[in-house]
């Protein structure tokens, strides 16, 4: 964090040559020399390039509030919350005040009492633009108090009269002056709160009680929501939507390839002494399918979402569980497998809610949107054709076993008695990183299971299964 400038009174920041613009002003400028930079706006947010960032950065030029309808799991609170990068770094506030007032213009009855008595000589501090952003939880409980504000008892114990506005407390709102505020889920914000955000959005100022004061805030105001609360758990009143400038819809990944790099970049990374961790594209692209499938399931509830979250934690129970089983073997390589997709039932299940009629099928309805993810990927990277070797070396009396139960050494022993697996492994795990490289044992064993198991679900190999162990042999 760079030092802020070393300017301490009034009349250093008017010598300085600093001037005061609004909130949605310096947010503009800075928009606008990032575009023209080619620096892209919200480098952590992926899939969204040609939809919702392009209105997103229209919303920012034109100075609009914006509220983002979406299910849970689209990034609208971490889009909203990386709006802060547009600010300045630096922004000089009357020192002590409680509502970042502007030095050149103060609001508050402190600030203003302050200047007029001080004068050129008036102290300043310096906010970061980190803590120039607000933000609220809407919660039904949630009150005017606190988000406009209240009368302080304390001050007025203190012995202040009520009519003085000193014995305000200010709300997040006041709070925020000269920032950015968002709340989310909007519509779980009772109507009557709603209302006192009106004059936040249209007038730029807020009312307290029954005090004579006019606070003129400087406020640009995010929302979100989820589409289907306004019949649900609630609405948001239509002279409040009316008030925001953008309505920007987002949504899921649109394609597999956008899911893995978004499970990728937010996965927690497992990392453990002696350990080294490699993830097949392949292993990764069944747990993103897995996610597309489940969006377009009959048996989803889709009104709730299947959030980008399933497949993070998806990804990263796959490792953890690959992890323990190469512990269990003594390996040092860490590679996951068919085998390891069992464990994704646990973080799967609270993550979507099934719709079943009868009891006991959740497990069954997921077991086949897995086979369904493996199946999918399967296709894309071995063709039946080029397998027919394979399938001939299996027209004997072949049986092979797999499970957790089997070292990555058994599979390297397997490849020299089944040659004709040599050409679609090498073909798998061309390209793919490990401690030993492409022959690793442990990315042999990876692909040789994604093979038997493709096999298997485009009916071309028996397979039967007894616990955590499946053998497979020819139809």
């Amino acid at each position: 964090m760079a030092a802020h400038p070393d300017v301490f009174t009034l009349g250093q920041l008017r010598h300085s040559g600093w001037t005061s613009r609004p909130v949605k002003e310096e947010i503009r400028a800075n928009a606008i020399e990032r575009i023209r930079a080619g620096v892209t706006l919200f480098p952590r947010v992926l899939g969204y390039e040609e939809t919702v960032l392009p209105q997103l950065e229209n919303a920012l030029l034109a100075g609009h509030d914006v509220i983002f309808l979406g299910e849970r799991g689209q990034a609208k609170t971490r889009m909203i919350r990386s709006l802060t990068e547009l600010l300045d770094e630096w922004m000089p506030i009357v020192a002590g005040s409680e509502i970042n007032d502007d030095p050149y213009a103060p609001v508050s009855r402190h600030a203003r009492d302050l200047v007029a008595a001080e004068g050129e000589e008036t102290p300043v501090s310096w906010v970061h633009r980190d803590e120039r952003f607000g933000e609220k939880l809407a919660t039904p409980d949630t009150s005017i108090a606190d988000l406009i504000g209240e009368v302080d008892p304390i001050k007025v114990a203190e012995g202040r009269y009520l009519s003085d506005e000193l014995t305000l407390h200010y709300g997040l709102v006041p709070r925020t002056n000269r920032g950015i505020f968002a709340i989310n889920e909007l519509p779980d914000l009772a109507e009557r709160i709603q209302v006192g955000l009106l004059n936040v959005l249209e007038e730029r100022d807020v009312q307290v009680r029954g005090y004579k004061i006019r606070l003129p805030l400087d406020v640009v105001l995010f929302a979100s929501a989820n589409p289907e609360d306004y019949t649900n758990r609630g609405r948001i009143i239509t002279p409040l939507k009316d008030r925001f400038g953008s309505q920007i819809r987002t949504h899921y990944p649109l394609d597999v390839d956008i899911e893995v790099d978004i499970a990728t970049q937010e996965a927690t990374p497992l990392v453990a002494e002696g350990v080294s961790v490699a993830v097949p594209p392949y292993m990764a692209e069944i747990v993103a399918t897995l996610s597309h499938l489940a969006r377009q399931s009959p048996h989803i509830n889709q009104r709730s979402g299947v959030s980008v979250r399933l497949t993070v934690s998806n990804l990263e129970t796959l490792v953890a569980n690959a992890t323990r089983r190469a512990l269990t073997h003594g390996e040092t390589e860490v590679v996951p497998r068919i085998s390891d997709l069992e464990a994704l039932a646990s973080s799967t299940a609270g993550k979507v809610e099934i719709e079943s009629l009868e009891e006991g099928r959740d497990e069954q309805i997921i077991d086949h949107l897995m086979s369904a993810a493996v199946l999918t990927v399967f296709k894309e990277h071995l063709p039946l054709e080029d397998l027919r070797d394979v399938l001939d070396a299996f027209d004997g009396e072949t049986v092979v076993s797999a499970g957790e139960d089997v070292s990555s050494g058994d599979y390297v022993r397997l490849l020299k008695s089944v040659p004709a697996l040599d050409a679609p492994v090498k073909r798998l795990t061309a390209g793919t990183g490990g401690a030993a490289g492409p022959d690793s044992p442990a990315l042999v064993a990876s692909a040789i299971e994604f093979v038997l198991e493709g096999l298997h679900l485009s009916k071309r190999l028996n397979k039967e299964a007894v616990g955590a162990r499946a053998q497979y042999r020819g139809r």
